[in-house]
């Protein structure tokens, strides 16, 4: 293995375990993000129509679920399993989709969400565990 492999594969392992520490994050204030919106749907405002639009509370279920199973993928991921590896590619995944489609409502704070989660992406799918 070459050296620029072993540094990238060290930055990698690293970022991934950032990557957990960053779904855990996530996954938590997109529960409480779904509570807010669950709870009170004054909290957010929407200025326009568009095509995804869902009823405030639906969007709440959605990342009050999703919350928790980022949260649940990212404390595994901790432990370096492959199930975990995969599940948090997907997981961010499906994050990112979910953040696009909640655009209108939050924004700032969906542009944030989509980028965090291609960094998981990218830190978990490069790392590989068995070559550190």
């Amino acid at each position: 293995m070459s050296e620029t492999s072993s540094v990238k594969q060290g930055v990698a392992a690293g970022t991934s375990i950032g990557a957990a520490i960053i779904l855990v994050t996530v996954g938590i204030i997109q529960f409480f993000q779904g509570v807010a919106a669950v709870a009170e749907n004054e909290v957010f405002v929407v200025g326009i129509e568009y095509v995804y639009k869902l009823d405030l509370t639906t969007w709440g279920w959605i990342h009050i679920v999703l919350g928790i199973v980022v949260m649940g993928v990212g404390l595994a991921l901790f432990t370096g399993a492959g199930w975990a590896r995969v599940s948090a590619i997907v997981v961010a995944a499906v994050s990112i989709l979910a953040n696009f489609l909640w655009l209108p409502y939050y924004p700032w704070w969906s542009l944030l969400i989509i980028a965090l989660d291609v960094v998981v992406i990218w830190a978990v799918s490069t790392w590989k565990p068995d070559r550190v």
